[in-house]
This record gives structure tokens, sequence and C-alpha cells, in this order.
């Protein structure tokens, strides 16, 4: 299996460092992953406000929230307003078309700003977006997901946040989390030293995204915030990946099938043409009714025009 490794791009996201793995120098997507963000591990001082993202818009996309440590206050244009804690996922859908659209804000909170008792002041939180097919009529819409498939194999706690998965001792897990293409995410966290073999699907493309720690598969290194990316037909001969690493080691795997459709990405738009990207930003700065109104005080952010000669 021919395994790539890629370095992290660190940009700031609502006052916060982060390391982006997707986009970054031209990669594509994982499937129909087509953004990867981790935020943190970051801790907040008492008179620091953690992560503030004002509003902003998407097109053709979800966005697919993991929260590993603190909480984070999501609001949107449909008129959801939902916290996310530890161990949790929200999917906001903006749906497919230039008809579709939906805007968001996302903040950190505290226990003295709307989160729980015990909600830490700082944050790990993996921030993805999943690519929409195109030929489908899809409906703008949200979810939020506190519960997810949980079980441990040889001292490896995995979390299946998104898909179906059949671990190597045959049982089955399915998650709640809505699709709309073949996906599959498992948060890995080794609680002691050793080694993990995840299942792999034949037409899938896959990536693992260290949080913390480093592992070791096939004689690469991955260490933190680097991500391993393994491509479908390395997958048809080896339905099988053996992951090792030491205690406190945690990672995301995530894997999909390919779109049949272009995935162009420009600001917080995801279109399969550049001539959508265009009217996304068109309609955004104008305030088109597509997108909707946040119940939020917080900044509006405008979008960037398409630099000159843009090919996605």
């Amino acid at each position: 299996m021919t395994i790539k490794k890629f370095e992290p791009r660190i940009a700031d996201v609502g006052g916060i460092p982060i390391a982006r793995l997707l986009p970054n120098r031209g990669k594509k997507p994982i499937g129909a992953w087509c953004f990867l963000d981790h935020a943190g591990p970051a801790e907040f001082g008492e008179d620091e406000s953690g992560m503030q993202v004002g509003r902003h818009p998407h097109t053709n996309l979800q966005t697919f929230s993991w929260m590993i440590e603190g909480e984070v206050l999501h609001k949107d244009s449909l008129g959801n307003e939902q916290v996310i804690s530890k161990n949790q996922v929200n999917v906001m859908t903006a749906g497919t078309g230039l008809n579709q659209g939906i805007s968001h804000t996302e903040q950190s909170v505290f226990p003295d700003t709307g989160g729980s008792a015990d909600a830490a002041r700082g944050i790990s939180m993996v921030q993805l977006w999943i690519a929409l097919p195109t030929d489908q009529q899809i409906e703008r819409n949200f979810h939020h997901y506190p519960e997810l498939p949980m079980w441990s194999e040889d001292n490896v706690d995995m979390i299946l946040t998104t898909g179906s998965y059949t671990s190597v001792t045959g049982k089955h897990y399915e998650a709640p989390t809505i699709q709309y293409s073949k996906l599959i995410g498992i948060d890995v966290n080794f609680t002691q030293d050793g080694d993990v073999t995840l299942n792999l699907e034949p037409d899938f493309e896959y990536g693992i995204l260290v949080l913390e720690g480093e592992i070791e598969s096939e004689g690469n290194v991955c260490e933190q915030n680097q991500l391993f990316r393994f491509h479908d037909t390395d997958v048809a001969s080896n339905s099988r990946i053996k992951l090792i690493a030491k205690k406190g080691t945690r990672l995301m795997f995530i894997g999909g099938e390919p779109l049949n459709n272009q995935v162009l990405l420009w600001w917080n738009f995801v279109a399969d043409n550049k001539q959508e990207l265009e009217q996304s930003i068109i309609d955004w700065n104008n305030g088109h009714e597509r997108f909707g109104e946040v119940d939020s005080d917080m900044k509006r952010l405008p979008a960037p025009e398409l630099p000159e000669g843009f090919k996605g």
C-alpha cells in the first residue's frame, strides 16, 4: 500500500490557530471530504473568549463538526441554536444549487457564557466539510448527534462518527449521521501502547489525521497534525491497515467514495463550476435571501473575490 504524508498549513479561524490539511497545496478531496481543520488543542485564559467565528455562508456542502474537548455554540439561518459538547457531532447541510445556501456562526462557550457547568476553557475540534453530490436536489438542514456508536478493541477506544463499519472481529456498527454519499469517520483513541487493525472498503479513498501523539504504519510515521493518505486503487488489494501507537495517541480516520462531479472550493463555498462560485460571492455580499439571517450580533464576514486565473 502506498501511503503519502502531508504537512498542515497553519491558519487562523475565529481568533485561534488551526492546522489545515484540506484544501492545501492542491490536495484533492478524500471521497467527499473536501475540507479538514484541526482546531487546538488550545487552552483559554479567564479573559479570553476562545473561538469566535462571525456570520458566514456555505453552499453545496455539509459542515461536520466533531468535538473532542470544549464546547461551541452553533447558530444558523434556519433558526437552530445548539451547543456541541465533547464526543458529539453537528452536521449542517447547505443544500445544492443556486437557490440554496445557509449561514451560521460558531463561538466557544464556557460555564459562565452559556456552556455546561463542566465546559472546559479550551478547545480541540475537528471541522470537516463534505461536498454534496450536485446531481441530487438536497434541501438545507441541521442535525445534532449527542450519542454515537462506541466500542473498544485491544485497548483502543473507537467512536463511529458517520457511516457504517464492520470491525476485524466481525461486529457491525451504524452511525445515525445523515449522509448523501458513502462516507466513514472513526475517532481512534489509544488507551495503552499497542496497535489496531482497521478494515477498508475497496472503492474508498482514505485519510488519517493525527490529533495527538504519532502513529506508525508500514514503516511510515505520522505525527500530530499530519495527514496520512492512501488511494482507493491501493485498497483494492489491501483490505486492512495496521496502526501502531503509544498510549494517549488519538486520530481521526476518514474515508469515502469519490463523487462523480468536480469539486471546486473558494472561501466558504463549494460548487462544481466556477460560475456558481462567482454567483455565490455576489449573492452573499449583496445580502441575497438564499442565505437567510442568523440571530446574532457577531460580525458579518464579506466574501473575497475569486483571484484572476482561478481554476479550483
